[in-house]
């Protein structure tokens, strides 16, 4: 042990001192400046987990070999308790662990427990399967942290080295125009909405800005490292059966915003009904689809059927060649509330209810308000203008809750 102890220590120090990225993402802050003895952060592969746990590493008040940092995907931890190494580096003066890919350790969950429960040292987790690090029987007992894809004000900041605002909800409905056209004068001669459509097609990942050329490649290799790596063996899916999922998420691609006919779908997948059922609900927790009900399910007084977008704008890039820009309009709105953790819920008329009480309509710029006229508290969200006024507010704007 002490000698495998020594080389995780080697390589910790090396990653920590070599790693390179000084732009923090929103939830550095709030990491920081917590308590908790232990915390797990959670999401999408690709999202930026391990930059977000390598920066929260280098700000740590250690000295270097009382941080550790490990993978669990690297060979080195292959039948190896997890546990009994952050027990031995303890031993050794250990003040802090960065435990990566937490998902990839047997038995995670007890490991976990374990140094809990036995060890005080400081812990942070990050796991790329969402599937069941966010079971609430686990989750109680840590800090738990939901770190999405970018939003259109991170993208912005990234792309332009500058620094821009984020604004609550309620205060964009009633300052949009104000918020609008503060970010414009800090974009100088840049035009948002040529910025907006860059993000809509590749700006929700931060790998995007290591290897722009590559883009489209890897976020094709990061969909099959969710569907083979994460959700085959968590959910023992047979290999061939991952061409159902990747057909369920080309449907959608293809189609306008779908109201879910289980039947029609399951037909046209070619797979049960029940399968179907799974399928949907490994894919929203995969964060590869977003599943919204209607409202009237709130009161489960209507049987209405779900809809369902995939995660964000960028999937639409490879997994089909020409989407619906509706479509894509409406996965970028759904995207950015669920990022901001906010409630949302289709309805009859117009697209959304948020929060149980905004109504909203998404559309182009020629869109008119017949669809939620005389409806209170209903927005109008238009793409392809820069500033809004009264209930018509910018697309885009909506990429600035966090």
């Amino acid at each position: 042990m002490q000698n495998l102890l020594n080389d995780l220590i080697e390589l910790s120090s090396q990653k920590i001192r070599l790693f390179q990225q000084p732009y923090r993402r929103f939830l550095y802050e709030r990491i920081a400046a917590g308590s908790s003895k232990c915390i797990g952060i959670y999401g999408s592969r690709g999202v930026g987990k391990t930059t977000l746990m390598l920066q929260l590493a280098a700000s740590m008040p250690y000295q270097s070999d009382e941080i550790l940092y490990v993978s669990c995907d690297h060979p080195l931890l292959s039948d190896v308790s997890l546990s009994e190494v952050v027990q031995f580096f303890y031993k050794y003066g250990g003040k802090a662990v960065f435990v990566d890919e937490i998902h990839e350790a047997p038995n995670f969950e007890k490991e976990l427990k374990s140094i809990h429960d036995f060890i005080d040292i400081k812990v942070v987790f990050s796991g790329s399967s969402a599937v069941k690090i966010t079971n609430p029987s686990f989750t109680r007992r840590f800090g738990m942290f939901h770190l999405p894809v970018l939003s259109f004000r991170e993208y912005l900041e990234l792309s332009l080295n500058i620094e821009l605002p984020n604004f609550t909800l309620e205060d964009i409905w009633q300052n949009h125009s104000d918020f609008a056209a503060e970010i414009l004068k800090k974009m100088g001669e840049e035009k948002i909405l040529r910025h907006f459509r860059d993000y809509l097609d590749h700006g929700a990942y931060p790998f995007y800005f290591a290897a722009p050329d590559t883009f489209t490649q890897m976020l094709l290799d990061t969909v099959n490292a969710i569907l083979y790596k994460d959700l085959v063996p968590i959910y023992n899916i047979a290999g061939d059966k991952v061409l159902m999922l990747k057909k369920l998420l080309v449907s959608l691609c293809l189609s306008e915003p779908m109201e879910l006919n289980i039947e029609r779908l399951a037909r046209k997948i070619g797979i049960a009904k029940a399968t179907l059922y799974k399928y949907i609900e490994y894919l929203h927790r995969a964060e590869l689809l977003t599943h919204i009900m209607h409202e009237g399910k709130r009161f489960k007084a209507l049987q209405k059927p779900d809809k369902l977008y995939l995660a964000n704008g960028n999937l639409f890039k490879v997994l089909c060649l020409e989407p619906k820009i509706g479509t894509v309009r409406e996965s970028f709105f759904v995207s950015m509330m669920m990022g901001a953790e906010r409630s949302i819920h289709y309805v009859e008329r117009g697209d959304f209810l948020v929060d149980e009480k905004y109504t909203v309509e998404i559309g182009g710029k020629q869109k008119d308000f017949s669809q939620i006229r005389n409806l209170p508290d209903s927005y109008l969200l238009s793409d392809g203008i820069e500033t809004g006024f009264k209930n018509r507010i910018p697309l885009w704007l909506f990429g600035f809750l966090y």
